[in-house]
């Protein structure tokens, strides 16, 4: 086992890479801050150094450049956010041996981790000696939700094609969870001890973007995987000479199968157009178009797979529950009846965030449909019963009593204006006392004030 020196100014994420490095089996020296961090490379010469890209007090890149002086035989991960991807790169050029980008799959790690300790000196990865860990398979970002016969058709082919090598093209709308299939078809695989990794084709300038897929120094993506599953996202943004070089080098890798100069990976590319479209619009080169699409799954849109909406929400409240260390909150009746007829524009991910906010938002344990986005419990607009027509929203879904608390403060509210301020006079005008006032605005009487 390893001696892993681990950085990062978020206490949360430094706790759970250190508990999950130490549980299988290394010894951890976590570290808050950059200096503290340069004091631990210095004092353990660890064999393993991760980093976050960005600590307070020093440039995660400055820690690469340090670690190559005073550890040269310490492989080092960066971590960072998906919009900083492109200094990631940068980091790989100074030496780092690979990135993470956050929210991390926790078998990711593991897994990155195994084949960072497992490298030759000439930067190579002996697969065979990487370990491997019961950890690696328990993330549940993998796993593939939903009743409907769509869904079960996606299960039935990833499940059919996941040992196999054929490229996957996954197509569907934004938010639909092109990644999980994609992951999916990883974890079902031979290949799941492996790296899965992840790239927006859209996140990286053109040239970066190169670097990364096609690194003359073995250190771009295909060669990290070392075996595994190399995800390509929005490759319908691929600029036309990356498309010609991906187009190359997936002719190589069909020619020189089994060669040591030719990496081994899977091939997942994902898009939110009809990719065969584009390719007869001259949009997109078409023989690439036919290599990526040997196995073409097509993910439905939320709202034409309805009967997939309950077990997810069902799924959502027990990931929130256990992130927040919490009892896992009911949902209302109603409240998922308004959630199982909304449209869901925004696919799995706004139904995932809608979800989220209800959960933070309700009181108690259980979500009603006040809990809900207007957008979602059904605003409905009818005429307005004061002179002059007009239209009025009503927040169908809502109780009475909170619908009438709302109208209360609204009112009090636009009295106050109208009275410049003046409690006194507002509570005059709508005929309480000032304590009811008070109250009905959620405040104490010991905190009125003259005016």
């Amino acid at each position: 086992m390893a001696k892993i020196v681990i950085i990062d100014d978020e206490s949360s994420i430094l706790e759970l890479m250190s508990k999950l490095c130490r549980s299988v089996g290394h010894t951890v020296f976590p570290c808050l801050t950059g200096a503290e961090g340069l004091a631990a490379v210095k004092a353990q010469s660890p064999e393993l150094v991760i980093v976050d890209l960005r600590i307070g007090d020093v440039s995660g890149l400055d820690i690469v450049k340090t670690c190559a002086v005073e550890a040269p035989n310490a492989a080092v991960i960066m971590v960072t956010g998906h919009g900083s991807v492109e200094t990631a790169v940068e980091a790989m050029r100074l030496g780092a041996f690979d990135y993470l980008t956050k929210p991390f799959d926790l078998g990711d790690l593991i897994k990155t981790v195994n084949h960072a300790l497992a490298r030759n000196k000439d930067g190579s990865v002996d697969v065979a000696s990487a370990p491997t860990s019961p950890l690696l398979r328990s993330s549940n970002s993998s796993k593939l939700i939903g009743h409907s016969e769509a869904v079960q058709k996606i299960f039935e082919r990833v499940r059919r094609v996941a040992d196999s090598d054929s490229p996957i093209l996954i197509e569907g709308e934004f938010g639909t969870g092109k990644h999980m299939v994609a992951r999916a078809a990883h974890e079902a695989s031979q290949r799941a001890a492996a790296p899965f990794k992840e790239l927006q084709c859209s996140a990286l300038p053109e040239d970066v973007l190169e670097a990364e897929l096609f690194s003359t120094t073995g250190t771009g993506i295909f060669n990290r995987v070392n075996g595994g599953t190399v995800h390509l996202a929005e490759v319908h943004l691929l600029p036309p000479r990356i498309q010609a070089q991906l187009n190359t080098l997936l002719d190589e890798v069909q020619n020189r199968r089994g060669s040591s100069s030719v990496p081994s990976f899977r091939l997942v590319t994902s898009t939110t157009i009809p990719l065969e479209e584009a390719a007869s619009a001259g949009k997109f080169r078409e023989d690439l178009y036919y290599k990526i699409s040997v196995v073409p799954v097509r993910i439905p849109p939320l709202r034409e797979r309805r009967e997939d909406i309950r077990p997810l929400v069902e799924h959502f409240l027990k990931d929130h529950a256990e992130r927040s260390n919490g009892e896992q909150k009911a949902i209302d009746a109603y409240a998922l009846e308004f959630l199982e007829k909304y449209a869901w524009p925004g696919n799995i991910s706004e139904l995932r965030n809608a979800v989220e906010r209800a959960c933070a938002l309700c009181e108690g344990n259980r979500i009603k449909p006040s809990d809900l986005p207007s957008k979602v419990s059904q605003q409905v607009e009818v005429p307005s019963p004061e002179k002059g027509g007009g239209k009025v929203q009503l927040p169908i879904g809502s109780t009475l009593d909170d619908f009438i608390r709302t109208q209360e403060r609204l009112f009090i509210q636009e009295t106050l204006k109208y009275n410049n301020g003046s409690r006194e006079k507002t509570a005059s005008m709508l005929d309480v006392s000032i304590a009811t006032l008070y109250r009905k605005m959620g405040l104490n009487v010991e905190r009125k004030t003259t005016t």
